[in-house]
Order: structure tokens, then C-alpha cells, then sequence
């Protein structure tokens, strides 16, 4: 699937290969990005945690990249149907996870794209009502995309390092 408007990138699955390129994307956006929104005592333990690609989300089948004419990713995102808080399901909902574009390609249509690519394939999985995890930063992006904020919420990335977050949601 070619990003609307843009031909000269693609929307595809993630692959299992893919882990080092999407980890370096991450690793390489996700500081720039955050920094205006968190200080730097939560960055400097956070980030090493969450601008990590998880292999289980690249094998699911419902991760998705963007990816240049020439090969690179320029963005990736995917939803699970367990929570990624506490591992429990519910029936008809899902959760989207690390849905992040590089940062030298914002603004270009990209976000968008991959999230149009996890609602169809969420909604094709008998998905009704998709929740997300967001950053401080990325609340404008998921509010344009018809989510609704349900609060703030402290996600405990590992004993001891905490990330503030605000919990949202979208009926499909």
C-alpha cells in the first residue's frame, strides 16, 4: 500500500528483520521528540526502555511500517489485542503501540497513514474500540485521529522508573 499522496513510500508489515532498523529509528527520534514535553530526569531513564522495537510486535503481523523508495523506515506502528499495562484482554479492543515517525519525516502524512493501516487492520480483526498509551507529545497527533482523552496515567516501566502518559481512546 503506497502512502496517499506519495508514492515513493510504501506502508508494508514488519518484518522480524526489520528489529535494527526500526530500534534505530526509535532510538533516534524518540529523544528528540519527547524533549520538549518531559525533563530530562525522566528521559534519561526512560528512553533506554521505550525506544526499543519489540520483536513479538514486529512478528504479529499487526505492526506496520513506512518505508522510503530506498528502504528506509520513516515510521512504524501496530496495535496488540492484550492490554500492554497488565497482559489481559477484552473482547473488541485493542491498543495501539509504538506508533512513532522518524523525526526528519514529520508533518508528511506518515502518522496518518500507519494509523489508517492499524484501524483497517484492527477493525478487520473484529477490533470495536482501540485505546492507546500516548506521550505528552504525540496527544495532538492522536486527537486529530478522532481519539478522546481519558486521563493521565503513570506507566511503570520498571521498578522505580516511571513515565507519564495520558490514556485515550477511539470507537472504530
Amino acid at each position: 500500500m503506497n502512502l496517499p499522496g506519495n508514492p515513493n513510500i510504501t506502508i508494508r508489515a514488519a518484518r522480524p528483520e526489520d528489529l535494527g532498523e526500526v530500534d534505530a529509528m526509535m532510538s533516534v527520534s524518540y529523544p528528540v521528540q519527547l524533549k520538549s514535553d518531559y525533563p530530562p530526569s525522566v528521559l534519561v531513564l526512560a528512553l533506554p526502555l521505550i525506544s526499543r522495537a519489540q520483536p513479538q510486535l514486529l512478528r504479529s503481523g499487526n505492526y506496520f511500517l513506512a518505508v522510503s523508495k530506498d528502504g528506509d523506515i520513516l515510521g512504524s506502528g501496530g496495535f496488540s489485542h492484550p492490554d500492554p499495562g497488565n497482559g489481559q484482554r477484552r473482547r473488541g479492543v485493542g491498543h495501539v503501540r509504538h506508533l512513532v515517525t522518524d523525526h526528519r519525516h514529520t508533518r508528511r502524512g506518515i502518522g496518518r497513514a500507519l494509523m489508517a493501516r492499524i484501524e483497517s487492520a484492527a477493525t478487520g480483526q473484529g477490533i470495536t474500540t482501540l485505546g492507546c498509551l500516548s506521550t505528552r507529545t504525540a496527544v495532538p497527533f492522536y486527537l486529530a485521529c478522532g481519539y478522546v482523552q481519558d486521563g493521565p496515567v503513570t506507566i511503570a516501566l520498571r521498578p522505580g522508573i516511571e513515565f507519564p502518559a495520558i490514556r485515550m481512546q477511539k470507537a472504530l
